[in-house]
């Protein structure tokens, strides 16, 4: 698998990394995704779907917290990466993370895994 890595960005309560795993883009936010920090994960999702990396794996492992906001934002790049005939695949959501997708329904328009592994090996989007 291709390991290359793209990019990354932060600001105090979140780092973004991004590195390239074949035809996926692994996007990895780590600490608080909110109203304030909402465009560090926005501009690199943006930025992959801009180089035709239309399959996006968010790996929610290190993400601690995600508002309204955040959601959105995962909401915006799957309409773009779906109308770029990819798609977004969410992995290792924690519990509080996984709870708003739950009460909002949003776990049922995103492809969810518990692994890395797993969400790579989908040929889906």
């Amino acid at each position: 698998m291709d390991r290359g890595t793209v990019g990354s960005a932060q600001s105090g309560r979140l780092l973004v990394e991004v590195r390239q795993e074949g035809p996926s883009a692994v996007v990895t936010p780590a600490g608080e995704l909110d109203h304030h920090t909402a465009d560090l994960l926005r501009e690199p999702l943006e930025d992959c779907l801009a180089k035709g990396l239309n399959r996006l794996v968010i790996d929610c492992s290190r993400l601690e917290f995600c508002d309204s906001t955040g959601l959105n934002v995962l909401l915006g790049a799957r309409l773009k990466a779906e109308a770029a005939g990819g798609g977004v695949h969410l992995v290792g959501m924690q519990p509080v993370v996984a709870r708003v997708f739950e009460i909002t329904g949003a776990d049922a328009v995103f492809a969810v895994h518990d692994t890395l592994e797993a969400a790579l090996a989908d040929d889906s989007g």
